[in-house]
């Protein structure tokens, strides 16, 4: 946390409540982790993922200091719960009406303890000033939550009414008392000290069982305070300083202590462990977690004694980045800091491992964000998410569909921040795969908006997304893996409207499609209003030669382009609201025959887009609707539909049906 401004301490009762957020489910077996005492909890070691409790650094003020999770299969990739709102709404749990640097623990006792700042620095009233003291929260499930409130200055008045911060709270299980020891830090109305104060949890986790003790008062204060034990040695790791002889303080950064006692004394080596410590960038919030073996086998950094691997993670608060490094044995840790990949915008958290069955129980409750199968039952074949434009690419005997995705049901405007990926080998069984790009992938898009896209495989074996962003242009991005991540293959968009020759509106350069032709020539087709082509270079991020532009009737937008018997089949979206309608020539640039509608208007939907693939011997026609309870024309689903050639190569009709593909 940060030290500024002031306000008045809140006075209150220790109170103790229950949140019910869903139905209880079986309690998880304790699991092993990272070592924050002698036994290995909270981390990593033996678990399938992980689990991010943070508050937000972005957005509605109101919504900022609440309690989120996130989770990851990798400890890099990070993907929002609950679409990155509360999982538990501050102002039923916290005296102030807000709640920061949540730390969460994975119990001895099967249980889950997470201890949070009880601040509402957005509240106008309170602000930087006092604040009253700890929540306190417990659960079987990592679902349902008790909670409990420690208001210092009250429920300890004799020595700590005079308490002005309590900040960043955490929980470490001491084996030799068997009792959780919550440890803080804490300033007192004079403002002088920053000092850090440790007492036992009561058995219901509701309260202290006495009045803390000072537990370790750093030469020049400290906060965010992370214990780690390891190899018979407790590493208190914190945000530290140092000053001049006036007082003055002339560097800041991530320091440490050890102590071969959790209740010490530590003793301060002094070394600033980040690698921003001395510069203009400044760090605070601290986390130490283990990785997974799984995870920590990928890693660079290993030593002949040891194969375990340690993260260490920092918000940088001031340029709005959360970074980390990394180590074997939480003394030497790697000089270059890394990024993870995230949907959000995190502020000083915790991690810990969670299993396989965890993972699956927090999504049930708040969306699904990781890899996960699931089964189609017909139109529309995605129901948990709203999805549009879809885009498909056929390997082997696996299906890939590529898929904009509408926020929310019920939208009246298009909120598209990122792609989502889909597999299935027989178009019943489905894999979900994590969103491998996001629209904050591209800096340069200030739209911020997730148009519809298409993904080709370039000749050098990679594959390549092409994206529209509205009126910023349409972008490309690339990966190794089908299943990504992405990432922008120029820096800036590849086609723009001043490519759009014949177009006068701001977002005519939209809806990419690519065609790679029987000679392998790649090609890509594009535009609202006016439709355009050209030929794509080898490398699969440069146009090569002229664009050109292809005269249909009533073209609207989303071409897409396949052959068939040798023919150039252009399908788009055509009038208003949308159907689909589709031409046939000789040659890509035409001239095209018109041959009339296939698709009528899409159902709640003002539009549609167009997708054709043969999938072991069946054609598949995909297109979208707003279909869904909720939805809307911004809240669509993509639907799939077999599709027939006459015997003059036309298109039959194709009517949408709730039963759509069968297996």
């Amino acid at each position: 946390m940060r030290k500024i401004l002031t306000m008045t301490l809140l006075l209150g009762l220790t109170l103790t409540a229950s949140i019910e957020l869903a139905a209880q489910v079986t309690t998880p077996r304790p699991g092993s982790g990272l070592l924050s005492n002698p036994s290995p909890i909270g981390g990593g070691r033996g678990g399938h993922g992980y689990l991010f409790a943070y508050f937000e650094g972005s957005g509605d003020n109101n919504l900022m200091e609440q309690l989120r999770f996130a989770v990851s299969e990798d400890a890099k990739n990070w993907y929002a719960l609950n679409g990155n709102q509360p999982i538990i709404a501050s102002d039923t749990i916290s005296e102030s009406g807000g709640i920061r640097d949540p730390h969460i623990l994975r119990g001895e006792d099967g249980c889950y303890y997470i201890v949070a700042t009880d601040m509402h620095t957005y509240d106008p009233k309170q602000g930087w000033g006092a604040n009253p003291g700890i929540v306190m929260l417990k659960s079987k499930d990592l679902l349902n939550w008790t909670h409990a409130k420690v208001v210092l200055a009250k429920d300890y008045a004799k020595n700590f009414g005079d308490a002005y911060w309590v900040w960043a709270p955490q929980t470490i299980y001491d084996r030799k008392a068997r009792k959780y020891m919550i440890y803080f830090t804490l300033q007192r109305n004079d403002r002088k000290t920053l000092i850090t104060y440790y007492a036992y949890a009561n058995k219901d986790f509701t309260a202290f069982e006495s009045e803390p003790k000072l537990l370790f008062s750093a030469k020049y204060g400290s906060i965010d305070n992370d214990i780690i034990y390891n190899d018979g040695l407790y590493h208190l790791f914190y945000k530290g300083n140092t000053k001049d002889e006036n007082g003055k303080e002339i560097k800041n950064g991530i320091q440490q202590a050890t102590s071969k006692s959790l209740k010490g004394p530590y003793k301060e080596d002094f070394k600033y462990l980040d690698a921003y410590a001395g510069t203009r960038t400044h760090v605070e919030g601290s986390s130490v977690f283990e990785l997974n073996p799984k995870d920590a086998e990928k890693q660079i950094v290993k030593t002949q004694s040891s194969n375990r691997q340690f993260v260490l993670m920092y918000d940088l608060y001031s340029s709005g980045r959360y970074e980390y490094q990394t180590s074997n044995d939480l003394m030497t840790w790697t000089k270059e800091p890394q990024s993870f990949r995230k949907d959000f915008f995190p502020r000083h958290g915790s991690v810990i491992s969670v299993t396989a069955e965890e993972l699956e129980r927090v999504q049930q409750k708040w969306g699904y964000v990781l890899t996960h199968q699931f089964e189609s039952t017909g139109n529309p074949i995605i129901r948990d998410k709203h999805t549009a434009d879809p885009a498909v690419l056929v390997e082997n005997d696996t299906l890939w569909l590529f898929a904009g995705h509408d926020a929310a049901g019920n939208q009246n405007n298009y909120i598209m921040k990122d792609w989502l990926l889909y597999s299935t080998t027989d178009m019943k069984h489905w894999t979900e795969h994590p969103s491998p790009l996001r629209i904050d992938d591209f800096k340069w898009a200030d739209s911020k908006q997730a148009y519809a896209g298409h993904v080709a495989k370039g000749k050098d074996g990679r594959y390549y997304w092409y994206v529209s962003t509205n009126w910023c242009g349409i972008g490309v991005a690339v990966a190794d893996k089908i299943t990504g991540p992405y990432k922008d293959a120029l820096g800036k968009p590849m086609l723009t409207n001043k490519d759009c020759f014949a177009s006068k509106h701001s977002w005519a350069c939209i809806d990419p499609a690519i065609l790679i032709d029987d000679d392998g020539t790649p090609y890509i087709i594009w535009g609202n209003k006016q439709c355009y082509y050209a030929k794509l270079k080898e490398n699969m991020t440069e146009i090569d030669g002229d664009i050109h532009q292809i005269d249909v009737p009533n073209f609207t937008e989303a071409p897409w382009m396949h052959k068939y018997q040798g023919k150039y089949y252009l399908t788009y979206a055509s009038e208003w609201p949308e159907k689909i309608a589709y031409a046939v020539a000789d040659n890509i640039g035409g001239p095209y025959t018109p041959m009339g509608i296939i698709s009528e208007i899409a159902g709640n939907s003002n539009t549609t887009h167009p997708a054709i693939v043969q999938f072991k011997g069946q054609w598949l026609f995909f297109s979208h609707n707003g279909g869904l309870p909720d939805g809307t024309s911004y809240s669509r689903s993509i639907i799939a539909e077999p599709m027939y050639y006459n015997a003059d190569g036309s298109i039959r009709s194709i009517p949408a049906t709730a039963e759509g593909v069968l297996p």
